[in-house]
């Protein structure tokens, strides 16, 4: 299965978060999600619409879509094991399904969604797996951190003694 992207929208086709796995135009990703409300048909059950280019394979979420764009000859299957990886993230992220949640979870959503798939293809990983990768401590970042709270607290000392200071020869 090739994923294209994958796409959060309005019942619209308003891109809220979207994640290309290919290389695609900004232009492409967003005609092609503008597109999607209107190909989708009422009163329908299915899951999925094909186009003569690319499979949408969506699931609504309360006013939001959560739309995959795969190839049209991916495995529909896969697709559908995907689309429900995606709406676990989704739910994981965001509790409450609004424009508002969706956009201040925005690069929570990025960095999970980039664990689910890889240059076009899934990843073999569940929620939790993801979970774990996107919490992860870095080693780096923890030093850089003890390293700008001393550099503040430094300053801070410094800022006291030049006060005392400027306060002594003031008198």
């Amino acid at each position: 299965m090739v994923l294209l992207a994958a796409a959060l929208c309005t019942k619209h086709g308003k891109a809220l978060v979207s994640r290309q796995f290919v290389e695609m135009t900004r232009s492409r990703i967003e005609g092609l999600l503008a597109a999607f409300p209107k190909l989708m048909a009422v009163g329908t059950q299915h899951t999925f619409i094909e186009t003569e280019n690319v499979r949408y394979v969506y699931q609504p979420m309360e006013k939001l879509y959560l739309v995959l764009l795969t190839t049209k000859n991916s495995n529909i299957l896969e697709d559908l094991q995907t689309m429900h990886l995606f709406a676990k993230v989704v739910g994981e992220y965001c509790r409450t399904l609004t424009e508002e949640e969706v956009r201040a979870n925005v690069f929570d959503l990025i960095f999970a969604f980039d664990e689910i798939v890889a240059l076009g293809y899934r990843e073999n990983v569940g929620l939790a797996q993801i979970r774990t990768f996107t919490e992860m401590d870095s080693h780096e970042e923890k030093i850089h951190q003890m390293l700008q709270k001393n550099k503040e607290r430094e300053a801070r000392e410094e800022a006291k003694r030049k006060m005392k200071e400027l306060d002594h020869q003031r008198r």
